[in-house]
C-alpha cells in the first residue's frame, strides 16, 4: 500500500477527535474500517502513531512527527484542489451561481445580470450577512459573487483571490417617522438628528462604529436603544420610537420618510465582489455595467434622491454628488485616500451651514461610504 492524502486526513481526524469512534463519525466511516486503515498506515510508515487509553487514544512521539508533517502538507493540497476546481469551472459554463448580499438594493440587479449573461444557470442567493463574512465565503468557494459595501476609514480588505469592484458611492439619508417634526424639513441637520433615539443595525459590520466616529467630530453621540435591521428597523421608525439612517435609493413606504442630511456627512459605497478565478470572472465587467444601470434606475424611482442630485448638480455639475470608481480593488488593494474609486476622509457638516466650511470656504463633499442596511 502507498500512502495517500486520505490517509493523512485519517491521522489528523483521529488526533483532533482523540478517538477512533469519533474520527470515524467525522469522516463518515465505520469504526472497524478506520481501525484497519490506521493499522495499514502505521505499517507503511514503520511505527505506532497512537496508543489506546481509557479515554480514547494518545499520540506517540513518532505520531507527533507524522502529525506535524501531515498538518503542513494538507493545507497546500486543499489549496491546490480548490484552485484547480475554480480553473475548471472558469473554462466551462457554470451550472449554478450562488450570490450573497448585505441588506442592499443591488442583489436583484446582480441576479438579473447573471441570468441575462449566463442563460440557463441556476441562481441561489442569501442576504443579511456582514460584508467581511461574505468575502470570506467567496474566498472559500461558498459563493460566486456578493453585494457588499464599506465606509470611509473602514474600507473592506479583500481576502486573497477576491476582486472588489466599486459600483457607486452615494450619500446616506435620514429615515424618519412621517409625523416627525424633522420630516417637514428639506434636509436634516445631523446635530439635530443626534438628539433623538436611534434604531441601528447589529454591530457586526462596523456600521455603528462609523456613525459614532462621524458624530464624535461634532461632539455628539448617538443613543441606539433599538438594535434592529431591515423590516424590523423600519417598523420601529414607523411607530415613532426612533429615527435611523438609510441608503439614498430607499423607497419610502407609508409611515416613514427619508430626508438628505445637511452637508452630506455620511456616505455609502456599493461594491461587487467575485473570485478572480471563479466562473463569473469572464463576465465580471458586463455584470458590473448592468448592476450600475440597475442602480441608476432605482435612483430615478426615488423622488427624494432625484431632487438631491438635481440640487447638487446645480452647485457642482462636475461631481453631481457621486463618484463611480473606475477600477477593481484586488487582493492587497483596499481603497484608501480620495481619488476616483476611493473613499476619502469623512467631511462633517460645518457649523456655518451645509456646503460651507467653518472658515467660510466651500467644502468639497466627496463620496464616502456607510454600511446602512434598510
Amino acid at each position: 500500500m502507498e500512502l495517500e492524502v486520505r490517509h493523512l486526513r485519517v491521522v489528523c481526524a483521529i488526533a483532533e477527535t482523540g478517538s477512533l469512534t469519533r474520527a470515524a463519525a467525522a469522516l463518515r466511516l465505520t469504526q472497524p474500517g478506520i481501525s484497519a486503515q490506521l493499522r495499514r498506515i502505521e505499517s507503511v510508515l514503520g511505527g505506532r502513531i497512537f496508543e489506546r487509553c481509557q479515554t480514547g487514544v494518545t499520540t506517540t512521539p513518532f505520531g507527533e512527527l507524522v502529525l506535524t508533517r501531515a498538518r503542513a502538507i494538507l493545507p497546500g493540497v486543499d489549496d491546490l484542489l480548490a484552485t484547480t476546481a475554480r480553473a475548471t469551472r472558469t473554462r466551462s459554463a457554470p451550472h449554478r451561481v450562488r450570490l450573497g448580499s448585505v441588506g442592499a438594493p443591488l442583489l436583484s440587479g446582480l441576479a438579473l445580470a447573471v441570468r441575462s449573461l449566463l442563460p440557463g444557470v441556476e441562481i441561489t442567493s442569501r442576504a443579511g450577512q456582514a460584508p467581511q463574512s461574505l468575502l470570506d465565503d467567496i474566498a472559500a468557494d461558498r459563493l460566486e459573487a456578493a453585494v457588499v459595501g464599506d465606509s470611509p476609514g473602514y474600507e473592506l480588505v479583500p481576502p486573497d483571490g477576491v476582486v472588489l469592484q466599486p459600483v457607486i458611492t452615494e450619500p446616506v439619508f435620514a429615515l424618519l417617522p412621517a409625523d416627525h417634526p424633522l420630516a417637514a424639513m428639506e434636509e436634516v441637520c445631523l446635530d439635530r438628528l443626534a438628539e433623538e433615539d436611534w434604531a441601528g443595525p447589529p454591530p457586526d459590520d462596523r456600521t455603528r462604529e462609523y456613525w459614532a466616529s462621524v458624530l464624535a467630530l461634532t461632539d455628539h453621540r448617538a443613543r441606539i436603544p433599538y438594535e434592529a435591521d431591515g423590516r424590523v428597523l423600519i417598523e420601529i421608525v414607523r411607530a415613532g420610537l426612533a429615527v435611523s439612517l438609510c441608503q439614498a435609493t430607499f423607497l419610502e413606504v407609508p409611515g416613514v420618510v427619508i430626508r438628505p442630511l445637511q452637508g452630506d456627512p455620511l456616505w455609502y459605497r456599493h461594491v461587487l465582489a467575485w473570485h478572480r478565478d471563479g466562473p463569473l470572472a469572464p463576465v465580471g465587467e458586463a455584470v458590473l455595467a448592468r448592476v450600475r444601470e440597475r442602480h441608476r434606475a432605482s435612483g430615478r424611482e426615488s423622488g427624494v434622491y432625484s431632487r438631491w442630485r438635481e440640487r447638487r448638480a446645480e452647485v457642482k455639475p462636475a461631481r453631481a454628488g457621486r463618484d463611480v470608481p473606475a477600477g477593481p480593488t484586488g487582493p492587497g488593494k483596499a481603497a484608501r485616500g480620495g481619488g476616483q474609486g476611493q473613499l476619502p476622509r469623512s467631511v462633517v457638516p460645518a457649523r456655518g451651514g451645509p456646503g460651507r466650511s467653518a472658515a467660510g470656504g466651500e467644502v468639497r463633499h466627496r463620496p464616502r461610504g456607510t454600511g446602512i442596511r434598510p
